[in-house]
């Protein structure tokens, strides 16, 4: 763009240059996005479920639940650390 417009201060080509850089941008952004093999975790409503009646289930039989719940957060924070 610069050399264009330094040689001839030609308007059509420096827009065109400049068109031309921005789609190949976005093409370049999309594709990264695209590629990208790293998933959002998605919540399962339905694991969650499982796991807190198991919980309850644990408390009910004498466990304590304040220790019991405090296990289950720090293996969720060991299992996003890995």
């Amino acid at each position: 763009m610069i050399v264009t417009s330094i040689a001839g201060n030609n308007v059509g080509w420096v827009n065109t240059i400049g068109v031309t850089t921005a789609v190949a941008a976005l093409v370049l952004v999309i594709a990264t996005v695209t590629s990208t093999t790293n998933r959002i975790e998605v919540f399962d409503e339905a694991d969650a479920e499982r796991l807190e009646r198991r919980i309850v289930q644990l408390i009910k039989s004498g466990t304590d639940e304040t220790e019991l719940r405090e296990i289950v957060r720090d293996s969720m924070q060991i299992g996003h650390h890995s």
